[in-house]
């Protein structure tokens, strides 16, 4: 499968940003898919998963963005999404979208397929 990030950009810290992750493929459904970011400097780290489903898909946060992203899936366009409000400059980073057709987890080596990444960028 192949991924494509985008929607980064600027943002002032207390606005929103909406990223999306398009794949290839018809199986899309099976895929687990997350968002990993990394900041300037630092590894990369965990940000949100959801489950491979033909639904909605079950989540899962880092606890540094419980609570301000949300993140979705859209099976019948081959989608997820990462919805991120109430931004902090602590957000600046490159995120990337990530899937897997096994076991989902909070590891980069837990997924085979990764997307080019996108910057988000927020001003204090």
């Amino acid at each position: 499968v192949q991924l494509q990030a985008s929607g980064g950009g600027l943002v002032q810290a207390g606005g929103s940003l909406r990223l999306s992750c398009a794949a290839s493929g018809r199986t899309f459904f099976s895929y687990s898919m997350a968002w990993f970011r990394q900041a300037p400097g630092k590894e990369r780290e965990f940000v949100a998963l959801i489950t491979r489903s033909a639904g909605a898909g079950n989540t899962y946060y880092a606890d540094s963005v419980k609570g301000r992203f949300t993140i979705s899936r859209d099976n019948s366009k081959n989608m997820v999404n990462l919805q991120m409000n109430s931004l902090k400059p602590e957000d600046t980073a490159v995120y990337y979208c990530a899937a897997n057709p096994g076991s989902v987890g909070t590891r980069e080596r837990m997924y085979d397929y990764w997307g080019q990444g996108t910057l988000v960028t927020v001003s204090s």
